[in-house]
C-alpha cells in the first residue's frame, strides 16, 4: 500500500474502491443479462487471446508445466465461463414454486438476487483458476467484484491487474494487488460477501473481520486429505492415479492432493513398489531435472517442508526420494512409510511433494484414523469392495469423496466444491458459484380477490374452527365450519 494509503493497481484507498463499486452496483448496471453476458464473453476472449501470457506467468510463479497450466487452470476456467454464458438466462429465471391453500389464489417464486459488492481473495497454488473461477460466478450472479490475487504468485497477480481491465467493465470489476496490508485494508470494509481460498489460519482472520460487519463468507480451505488403498484393486492403475493426483497436481501443492495413504501392512510393499515405478515413469530416474514437475512456490514453503522432513520422529522413514535443492526450490517426490501419528508431517497439511503411508492390520481400521482428524476437503478410496465403498461414503465426512481416482471431482461443474468443518464453509463451481453469490429471494404474488374473513379480527369461535380445520387439512371440519355446524 502506498504512503498515501492507496491500493496498488487501482490508485484508490480501500474505502474508495468499495464505495465506487457500491455506487456502480446501486445504479443497476450489473443486474442486466446484457451486462453479465458481455463480461463473460470478455473473459472468454481474454483467455483465448492471452493464453501464452497466462502459461508464462504460471511458469514464472511455480515452474508449472505447460500441460498442467492448460489442463488444470486455463481449460477449466474457460469451460466454467462458457457454461455460465450458456446457462445464464436459465439461472437468472425465477424458479416457480407451489403456493399454499391459505394464500389462494396466488403464485410463488424464488428470485436469484445479486448480493451486491463482493470480495474474492484467491490462492497462489492455482493462481489463475482459483481467481477467475469465482469471479465468473459472481459476475453471472450480477454483482460488482473486487479481486485480490495472491501476492505469493506475483506474476499471475500482475497479469490480472494488467489484462483483466481490458476485457471487462473495470468500473464494476476491480483487481487489487498487494500483500497483508492491502488485504487488511480491504477486510476492514463492509462487503456483501467474501470468498477466500487458502489456509485455515488466515480463514479464521477472514471470518473475524467479516463478523464485524455480519458479512457472510465462503472459505475454501484444505486439510489432510486421506487416501485409502484396499488390497483388491488394479495396482498399476491405482499407482498412476495416485501419482498424478499428488505430484502431477502442482507437485502436491494442491488443497485436494492426497495428503497421506492408509493401507494394509501386508499390501504396503506392493503399493510402494508400484508408486516408485510410476514416479520413475513420469519423472525419470532424476525427477529433480524433470520439466514436468512444478517447483516449491518460494523459500518460506521450502523451509517449511524441510522442517517436516528433518523431524527426528520420521528419521529412517523415507523410503523413496527426499532429495532437495534449495537454490532451485525443488523437492523430489518422496514416500515415507509407517510415520508416527505425532510427527509434524501428520499434524499439519503437507501441501508439497511428501506422501506418508500409514499401515494398518485391516483396511477397515482406516475409519478410526480418518475420523480422529479434522474433516478434510477431499477423501479417496481405491477398492472393488462395494460394501467398503458404501461404508466409506456414509462414514467419512469430507468436502468431497472420490472412488478409484484422485482430484477428478474438482473438474466436474455439476458437483459442488467446498469443505466441511475446518476444511471450509460453503461451496462453488458451475451453478453453485452463481447460487453462492445470489440471495434466494422469496416472492409471493396475490390479487385483490380471494378474501378469507376468518383471518381478520374479531376471532370468533366459528372463525377459529374454520382456520384450525384449514391449517390442519381437516376437510370435513372445514366443510362443517363453512356451513356453521355444529351451531354453538
Amino acid at each position: 500500500m502506498g504512503e498515501d494509503g492507496k491500493l496498488p493497481g487501482v490508485g484508490e484507498n480501500a474505502g474508495d474502491v468499495v464505495s465506487g463499486l457500491r455506487e456502480r452496483f446501486g445504479s443497476g448496471k450489473t443486474r442486466s443479462y446484457e451486462w453479465r453476458a458481455a463480461q463473460l464473453k470478455g473473459i472468454i476472449r481474454m483467455i483465448d487471446e492471452k493464453e501464452e501470457d497466462i502459461v508464462a506467468a504460471l511458469k514464472e510463479d511455480l515452474s508449472k508445466p505447460k500441460l498442467e497450466a492448460f489442463v488444470h487452470e486455463i481449460s477449466l476456467a474457460r469451460s466454467s465461463c462458457v457454461l455460465a454464458l450458456k446457462e445464464l438466462k436459465r439461472w437468472m429465471k425465477p424458479e416457480k414454486v407451489s403456493s399454499m391453500l391459505t394464500s389462494f389464489p396466488s403464485s410463488a417464486e424464488i428470485v436469484s438476487d445479486p448480493l451486491g459488492v463482493v470480495l474474492i481473495i484467491s490462492a497462489w497454488n492455482y493462481p489463475f483458476l482459483l481467481a477467475i473461477d469465482p469471479v465468473i460466478g459472481a459476475i453471472a450472479a450480477g454483482n460488482a467484484v473486487a479481486l485480490k490475487p495472491s501476492e505469493i504468485s506475483p506474476s499471475t497477480s500482475a497479469l490480472f491487474a494488467t489484462i483483466l481491465p481490458n476485457y471487462v467493465d473495470s468500473s464494476c470489476i476491480k483487481v487489487v494487488e498487494g500483500s497483508v496490508p492491502e488485504t487488511t485494508a480491504l477486510l476492514e470494509q463492509k462487503w456483501d460477501k467474501i470468498l477466500y481460498t487458502g489456509n485455515a489460519k488466515v480463514g479464521r482472520l477472514i471470518m473475524t473481520a467479516a463478523a464485524k460487519h455480519l458479512t457472510p463468507v465462503v472459505l475454501e480451505l484444505g486439510g489432510k486429505c486421506p487416501l485409502v488403498v484396499d488390497t483388491d484393486i488394479d495396482l498399476n492403475v491405482t499407482a498412476k492415479r495416485i501419482a498424478v493426483g499428488k505430484w502431477g497436481s502442482n507437485n502436491g501443492q494442491a488443497c485436494v492432493a492426497p495428503d497421506y495413504i492408509i493401507t494394509a501392512s501386508s499390501f504396503a510393499p506392493k503399493l510402494v513398489d508400484a508408486l516408485k515405478n510410476s514416479i520413475e515413469k513420469f519423472y525419470g530416474e532424476n525427477p529433480m531435472e524433470s520439466e514436468d514437475l512444478s517447483r516449491v512456490v518460494n523459500s518460506n514453503h521450502f523451509a517449511r517442508l524441510g522442517r517436516l522432513l528433518d523431524d527426528e520422529k520420521i528419521h529412517g522413514k523415507i523410503i523413496h526420494g527426499g532429495e532437495r535443492d534449495e537454490k532451485l526450490l525443488k523437492i523430489a517426490p518422496t514416500l515415507l512409510l509407517d510415520v508416527p501419528d505425532d510427527s509434524l508431517i501428520m499434524q499439519e497439511e503437507i501441501f508439497g511433494p511428501l506422501l506418508p503411508i500409514i499401515t494398518v492390520d485391516n483396511v477397515e481400521e482406516c475409519f478410526d484414523v480418518i475420523n480422529s482428524k479434522p474433516k478434510p476437503l477431499g477423501a479417496y478410496l481405491f477398492t472393488r469392495n462395494k460394501k467398503l465403498e458404501e461404508k466409506f461414503v456414509k462414514t467419512v465426512s469430507a468436502g468431497g469423496i472420490l472412488i478409484n481416482d484422485t482430484i477428478m471431482h474438482f473438474a466436474n461443474p455439476k458437483l459442488p466444491f467446498g469443505g466441511v468443518g475446518e476444511s471450509g464453509i460453503g461451496s462453488y463451481h458451475g451453478k453453485f458459484t452463481f447460487d453462492t453469490f445470489s440471495h434466494k429471494k422469496a416472492v409471493l404474488h396475490r390479487s385483490f380477490v380471494g378474501e378469507v374473513s376468518a383471518r381478520y379480527p374479531p376471532y370468533t369461535a366459528r372463525k377459529q374452527k374454520f382456520l384450525r380445520a384449514l391449517l390442519t387439512g381437516n376437510i370435513v371440519g372445514l366443510i362443517l365450519a363453512i356451513f356453521g355446524w355444529p351451531r354453538s
